[in-house]
């Protein structure tokens, strides 16, 4: 108890709760992140249940905006239905869970690569610092969405067909968590620079603690701030890189469609009326990035001692 009251008087919980912005944003991405890890129960429908849907029940509209093109709306699907009577709500439920899944473990997968990098580059410096930074420079002169549509589709064109489409999930993490390592890496980097010259990483050499163990136990704990940092900002564009390669057709397969993908099957629509199969999910997908991206602004600066 002494610790969560510790906790939620410190200075970053006291900048919360007097920023506005940060509360609004932290409930949006708790609603978004509440209805896709609980849309088994939560989504009214099962929009992947083949047995489940009806032509009958194709294209019908939001229930507020009326009958279109002679189709009445049904409250049974508040948002209304895609052209597999699919509907849109649940959707949008179960392609954000696929979509945060993804983004959230490609955003692991590249704090791992380059904090490891970072530590290895910082600590040893010399011939091993100016390669490990001449190759993340190498890689962030191009941008990160090409460097993961390259890894995409060198790897699914080396995999065999059936091994593909099994892995593809695994696939599109590696891909875009790959191009996202270089900031974490440099940042880090900085950071143990600063911290290898302080006096207690060089009392643990004098008694002749392992490299290894001075990087993960002295300099790891007090470079995690910054990469909370950048975890949480690289997070929406995580998720906005995933869905740029659903949308283009080389992201998750149609079995596993995240909102990238239902944005790409509604925007066939978009021109003949049915606005709502490709408006929602694109308004969902704003609505969670832009959350996530306002908090990570608001602990980047609330993490920041100058501002305090």
């Amino acid at each position: 108890m002494n610790r969560l009251a510790r906790a939620l008087d410190s200075d970053v919980m006291y900048s919360f709760r007097t920023s506005p912005v940060a509360v609004v944003s932290a409930i949006i991405a708790a609603v978004c992140i509440i209805g896709a890890g609980f849309s088994h129960w939560l989504a009214p429908h099962d929009p992947f249940d083949l047995a489940s849907l009806s032509l009958m029940d194709s294209f019908k509209p939001p229930i507020f905006s009326g009958p279109v093109g002679g189709v009445d709306a049904d409250w049974s699907y508040p948002l209304g239905t895609d052209d597999q009577g699919r509907d849109i709500l649940s959707g949008i439920m179960y392609g954000a869970r696929i979509s945060l899944t993804v983004g959230a473990c490609s955003i692991v997968f590249a704090a791992l690569v380059g904090v490891t990098i970072g530590l290895i580059a910082g600590y040893r410096g010399g011939w091993v610092d100016a390669l490990l930074m001449r190759i993340a420079d190498i890689q962030l002169s191009f941008p990160a969405i090409l460097i993961a549509l390259l890894v995409d589709g060198v790897i699914s064109a080396v995999l065999p067909r059936a091994l593909r489409e099994n892995l593809e999930l695994y696939v599109i993490i590696f891909a875009i968590g790959i191009s996202l390592w270089p900031q974490f890496a440099r940042t880090v980097r900085g950071s143990t620079l600063v911290e290898r010259g302080k006096d207690y990483v060089q009392a643990a050499r004098v008694i002749g603690r392992p490299s290894a163990r001075i990087m993960g136990s002295h300099i790891l704990p007090n470079v995690m701030g910054p990469v909370t940092v950048i975890a949480t900002l690289n997070l929406g564009l995580a998720i906005i890189n995933e869905a740029t390669l659903s949308f283009l057709g080389v992201g998750l397969p149609p079995t596993q469609p995240s909102l990238g993908t239902l944005i790409r099957i509604g925007n066939d629509f978009l021109f003949s009326g049915e606005w709502w199969v490709t408006i929602f999910p694109g308004v969902a997908l704003v609505l969670m990035v832009l959350s996530i991206n306002l908090l990570g602004d608001w602990l980047r600066d609330a993490l920041n001692p100058r501002l305090r």
